[in-house]
């Protein structure tokens, strides 16, 4: 009787979860990642429930303060036990056929890291199916992969090749159409502060022009006009997003061209009405 050979034993894997006050998403996070052969969640200071809810499904859970979304994650990559890595944040989940393409992967790893397509919540509906996902890089081994140090907008970069998984990654990011544009206002002012010291060739023609085509993009190319009224919305504060970064950069630069210049006085003084006889 001939007897089947299984195959390699898949590489052990940490997942590895950043958070701050997260309890309404990081159940849900942390509940999509239990094939994982351990989980490190790494929180800044929750005042919530994010801690108990982490160490209830068998988290490592470590504290630190925020040092920076970029800084941040290193060290929670820094903290995994294992070489290979899956990092999310706690708004995010992975779709069920991950934990088997993962694991099938992880028997003969062909490149540094792996890509995953990315869906987002747009308020009150997932993005459409046929629109643009995105991909990022979350499945990597750390031994040839950082963090890229930016402000916002932060990465893994690999050293070497990546390729790209078919399961989903589902983002619950953007609730509400007021922490859109929150968020777009904090990570504006995140680029333009850590791009002040750079000079911008055509900074008021960007400044101009870059928003409409930031929507267009967004709207039309990545197909978020198959979402409706939601991918409108999405769109519109994506363009605005894009108007304030360059619209800071341009009052830092010129706060740095003048420095000790003082705002001038309005002289001018209010015409008195005459006295009523």
């Amino acid at each position: 009787m001939s007897v089947e050979r299984a195959g390699p034993e898949p590489r052990p894997l940490s997942a590895v979860v950043t958070c701050f006050n997260s309890a309404a998403t990081l159940g849900e996070c942390l509940d999509s990642l239990m094939f994982c052969d351990e989980i490190v969640v790494l929180d800044s200071g929750s005042s919530d429930a994010s801690r108990e809810i982490a160490a209830a499904r068998g988290a490592r859970v470590i504290v630190e303060p925020f040092k920076g979304y970029s800084a941040q994650k290193q060290s929670a990559i820094e903290h995994a036990a294992h070489d290979w890595v899956l990092l999310l944040d706690s708004d995010e989940f992975l779709g069920p056929e991950a934990a088997a393409e993962i694991r099938a992967l992880l028997q003969a790893p062909a490149c540094a890291g792996y890509r995953l397509r990315r869906r987002e919540w747009l308020f009150w509906r997932w993005q459409a199916p046929r629109s643009r996902h995105n991909r990022y890089l979350r499945l990597f081994d750390r031994r040839r992969a950082r963090m890229s140090g930016h402000a916002v907008h932060e990465t893994v970069v690999a050293d070497g090749a990546v390729g790209d998984l078919n399961a989903l990654l589902w983002h619950r990011g953007d609730l509400t159409v007021d922490a859109k544009v929150a968020k777009a206002n904090r990570y504006s002012t995140l680029q333009a502060e850590a791009r002040a010291h750079r000079r911008v060739r055509w900074l008021r023609t960007r400044m101009v022009l870059y928003p409409a085509f930031a929507f267009l993009r967004y709207w039309l190319l990545r197909g978020h006009w198959r979402s409706g009224w939601a991918g409108f919305i999405a769109a519109r504060v994506h363009a605005f997003y894009a108007f304030q970064k360059y619209a800071k950069h341009y009052a830092l630069q010129r706060a740095a061209d003048s420095p000790t210049q003082a705002p001038a006085e309005d002289t001018a003084q209010p015409r008195r009405r005459p006295a009523s006889p």
